[in-house]
């Protein structure tokens, strides 16, 4: 017993390294902060799969204690297919992150002003604190959320850019949502969705052309020295 556990836990950790989980930490240390103290105090609702589960709910009367999991366990599956075991690896690290410090936010009493009164300066705050945390996530490889998932999945089939797949699903759910929430509300969301995609995108992609580049530039003069 003792070696299968020491062995899974060997298969577990390879591919990651402390950098990664501090990353992936701060990442959904930031993330969660904004939801909770920005978008929660405010009620700008959500693209992706937390938007899709509030239109299910509103829809057809499902809980989202049941519909949440399921949803998130169709993105992760689709995910598993094309992305591979490493990315489910690395998103049950985040997605447990992701809880852990949402419990830890809801300990204490809200950290910031509320912005009620000022829905453009929340609707900007709160896609900047988004955009950067799960940035640093998926930067990682991993995901906050099925809505990650499905993001990463569309990009990767579609060889779209990330924020365009982003924005695809959030505008899709915040379009139907039209069908309960007022237009003015929907509007804010479509500005948070809107520069959380392109900070995600930009964090998650940042330095890397460059990387790929040297990484060429080096197997090229090594194949011309060994030539």
């Amino acid at each position: 017993m003792k070696s299968k556990i020491s062995l899974f836990w060997h298969r577990f950790k390879e591919g990651l390294s402390i950098k990664g989980i501090s990353l992936i930490l701060l990442g959904a240390a930031v993330c969660t902060f904004g939801i909770h103290n920005i978008h929660q105090q405010t009620s700008i609702t959500e693209g992706g799969v937390i938007g899709l589960m509030l239109l299910v709910e509103q829809w057809l009367g499902f809980s989202p204690a049941f519909i949440t999991p399921v949803l998130d366990l169709s993105c992760y599956l689709l995910a598993f297919r094309y992305l591979g075991g490493r990315f489910i690896k690395v998103s049950a690290i985040s997605t447990l992150s992701v809880s852990m410090f949402y419990k830890i936010w809801e300990s204490f009493p809200h950290m910031l002003p509320d912005l009620s009164p000022y829905p453009l300066a929340a609707a900007v705050l709160g896609g900047i604190f988004v955009g950067i945390g799960v940035g640093l996530i998926v930067r990682q490889g991993g995901s906050s959320g099925g809505d990650d998932a499905l993001a990463l999945v569309i990009s990767h089939k579609s060889r779209c850019r990330l924020s365009l797949a982003y924005l695809f699903t959030d505008l899709t759910v915040l379009g139907l949502s039209l069908s309960y929430i007022p237009v003015t509300r929907i509007v804010f969301s479509v500005i948070t969705v809107t520069i959380s995609s392109f900070l995600i995108d930009k964090v998650q992609s940042f330095g890397k052309a460059e990387q790929r580049r040297q990484e060429i530039r080096i197997k090229n003069r090594g194949g011309i020295e060994n030539g």
